[in-house]
C-alpha cells in the first residue's frame, strides 16, 4: 500500500488501526463525558446529527483530499489545496493543516504524560486516602506544581514522566509510517479496546449505593429527561465541537495518512470503518465508564456539577475518588490511566507528522535534518506550557489552535472541496476503488449542508467569543505577558511555515506542475 514517496502503510488493518487512534485520544474519554453531563441524553441528539451531516461527510472528504494529494506527491495539505485549486492563495490556506496539529500537539503530549503519571501514582498507591473530589483536585494541583506562589512551576515528577512521553511520541514518529506509527497502532488499539472493556464491565457490575444504580448513570447519557435543553444553542455548538474532536477533522493528520494510500486505494469504506471504530470506543465504551459511575457514587447533581468544573474533574478528580471505595480499585485506577495514556498516544504520534512531511515533501529536507528540527523545535515550545501552565497557556493555545482554527481550517477545505474543486469532480475522486458506493444523498450533504453549517459556525464564532478572547477579556494583568507569549509562539510558527511555502514554490516549481505520479508498488 506504499504510495509514491515509499513508505506508506503495509496493510489496510494498520491503516485503520491508525486512523482509528488518530481519532481516538483523551477526548473520547474525557472531553465527551464533560461535554455530555450537563445536558443529560438531549446532547446525543445534537451529537448523532452533527456525526451523521458533518462528522462522516468531512471525514470521507479528507481522505479524499489525502489521496488525491498524495498522487501528486504532496502529504500535506498546502500541496494538495494547490492541486484542487489553482490560485497562488490556495497553498497558502493549507498552512493551517500543518500549523494546527504541530501546535495541538506541544500542549497535548504533556497532558497525555499526565495519564502516564496518574498510572504510577494510581499504581504505587500515592494518593490513597484523599477521599474527596477537593483533595483529589489538591494532588492534582500539586502534581502540576500549579499551586505554589511565583510565576514559575517545575514539577519535577510530572516533567519526568513528560520526558518519557515524550521520547516515546518523537521515536515513533521518527520511525515513520510503515516502521513507527502502523506498528504502535495495530497494538495499541486492541489493547486500548480490551482495557476499555474490563474497565466497561466493571462498571456495569457495580452495586447500588443509596438507592441508584448503574442504570440511573446510563440513563443519563441514554435517557432524554429535558427536551427544552435542544432548543439552546450551546448544546447543538458542543455536540458539534466535540464530532471535530472525536474524529480528528480539521487537524491535518487524516489528510497525511490518507497521502499514501495509492490511486484505487478505498477511502469510503476504510474511512467508515475507522469512524465506526471510534464511535465504538467513544459512545459504547468511554460513555460506560466515567458518566455511570459518577452518578452512581456522587448522585445525578453532583456528577452534573463535578463535570462542569472542567475537562479533567471526572478523570482526574472524581474516579481516583471511586477507584479508592471499590474492591480492586487500585488494579482498575491504574488500568484507568494506562487506557488513558493509550489512547493520548494513538493520537498524538502522529501529530508532528504533517510538519515533518511538510519539511521533507516541500522543502526537500533530508528525513534525519527533519526529524531533529522538529524535536528541536516543539521541545522548545513545550517548556514555557509546563513552567507557566498556571498563567493559561494550555488554555490560550487550546482555543486558538484546538477550536477557533480548526473550525476555521474545516469551513476552508469543505468549500474548496465541494464548491471551487466541484462536488462533480471531488465525487468521482471519492469513489475512485471504493468498495462501495454512497446514498447519492451524501453528493448534496457535503455540498451544501456540510459546508454551509460549518461556515454558520465560524459565523458564531466571530460574532460570539472571538473578540473578548482576542482582546483578553477577564484576564488578570500578571496572567496576560504569557499568553502573549503562547501567541507569539503561534504567529512564529505560522510565520515559518509560509515562509516555507514560499520557499517551495520559488526554489522547485516544476514539482507543482507535474502530473499525478504512478505509485512504488511494495
Amino acid at each position: 500500500m506504499k504510495g509514491s514517496r515509499g513508505d506508506g502503510w503495509v496493510t489496510r488493518f494498520g491503516l485503520i488501526m491508525a486512523m482509528a487512534g488518530n481519532a481516538v485520544g483523551l477526548g473520547n474519554f474525557l472531553r465527551f463525558p464533560g461535554k455530555a453531563a450537563p445536558y443529560g441524553g438531549a446532547f446525543m441528539i445534537p451529537y448523532f446529527l452533527a456525526l451523521l451531516l458533518v462528522g462522516i461527510p468531512l471525514m470521507w472528504v479528507e481522505w479524499t483530499i489525502g489521496r488525491h494529494g498524495g498522487g501528486f506527491g504532496h502529504g500535506t495539505t498546502p500541496g494538495m489545496f494547490h492541486r484542487l485549486w489553482k490560485h497562488p492563495i490556495s497553498k497558502y490556506l493549507g498552512v493551517f493543516g500543518v500549523l494546527i496539529p504541530a501546535m495541538v500537539g506541544v500542549y497535548y503530549v504533556y497532558i497525555e504524560s499526565w495519564s502516564l503519571g496518574y498510572a504510577w501514582l494510581t499504581a504505587t498507591g500515592q494518593y490513597w486516602g484523599r477521599t474527596s473530589n477537593d483533595a483529589m483536585k489538591d494532588v492534582f494541583t500539586t502534581y502540576l506544581g500549579i499551586g505554589g506562589e511565583g510565576p514559575v512551576s517545575f514539577p519535577l515528577q510530572a516533567y519526568t514522566f513528560f520526558l518519557i512521553t515524550f521520547v516515546i511520541n518523537i521515536t515513533i514518529f521518527a520511525l515513520g509510517i510503515s516502521k513507527g506509527i502502523e506498528v504502535v497502532a495495530k497494538y495499541c488499539m486492541p489493547t486500548l479496546v480490551v482495557l476499555g472493556v474490563v474497565l466497561m464491565v466493571r462498571v456495569l457490575t457495580l452495586p447500588p449505593m443509596d438507592g441508584r444504580t448503574i442504570g440511573d448513570g446510563l440513563a443519563q447519557i441514554w435517557s432524554v429527561r429535558d427536551w427544552s435543553v435542544l432548543l439552546k444553542p450551546d448544546i447543538w455548538l458542543a455536540a458539534s465541537g466535540q464530532i471535530f474532536f472525536t474524529l480528528s477533522v480539521g487537524l491535518g493528520m487524516i489528510h497525511t495518512y490518507a497521502s499514501y494510500l495509492r490511486k484505487h486505494e478505498d477511502v469510503v469504506l476504510s474511512g467508515l470503518t475507522a469512524c465506526a471504530t471510534n464511535e465504538l470506543v467513544e459512545v459504547v465504551i468511554g460513555a460506560s465508564i466515567a458518566i455511570p459511575a459518577a452518578v452512581l457514587f456522587f448522585g445525578v447533581a453532583q456528577a452534573q456539577q463535578i463535570a462542569e468544573g472542567g475537562t479533567f474533574s471526572i478523570g482526574f478528580f472524581a474516579l481516583p475518588v471511586i477507584f479508592q471505595q471499590m474492591p480492586g480499585g487500585q488494579f482498575f485506577g491504574t488500568i484507568w490511566f494506562l487506557l488513558l495514556f493509550l489512547a493520548g498516544l494513538t493520537s498524538s504520534m502522529a501529530m508532528f507528522t504533517p510538519l515533518l512531511v511538510f519539511l521533507e515533501d516541500e522543502l526537500q529536507l533530508p528525513r534525519r535534518k527533519g526529524v531533529a528540527l522538529v524535536a528541536v523545535m516543539v521541545f522548545a515550545m513545550m517548556q514555557p506550557v509546563i513552567l507557566f501552565m498556571k498563567h493559561g497557556l494550555v488554555d490560550e493555545l487550546d482555543y486558538w489552535m484546538g477550536e477557533a482554527c480548526l473550525v476555521l481550517f474545516v469551513a476552508i477545505e469543505s468549500m474548496v472541496f465541494a464548491w471551487i474543486f466541484g462536488m462533480k469532480q471531488g465525487w468521482e475522486e471519492m469513489h475512485q476503488g471504493a468498495d462501495i458506493r454512497l446514498p447519492k444523498i451524501f453528493y448534496y450533504i457535503i455540498q451544501w449542508v456540510t459546508s454551509t453549517f460549518v461556515l454558520l459556525i465560524v459565523v458564531w464564532w466571530l460574532g460570539g467569543s472571538f473578540k473578548d478572547k482576542l482582546m483578553m477579556a477577564g484576564v488578570p494583568p500578571e496572567s496576560r505577558p504569557f499568553l502573549w507569549l503562547a501567541r507569539i509562539m503561534m504567529v512564529g510558527m505560522l510565520i515559518f511555515l509560509l515562509a516555507g511555502i514560499h520557499r517551495a514554490w520559488k526554489t522547485h516549481p516544476k514539482f507543482f506542475e507535474t502530473v499525478e505520479k504512478e505509485p512504488i508498488e511494495p
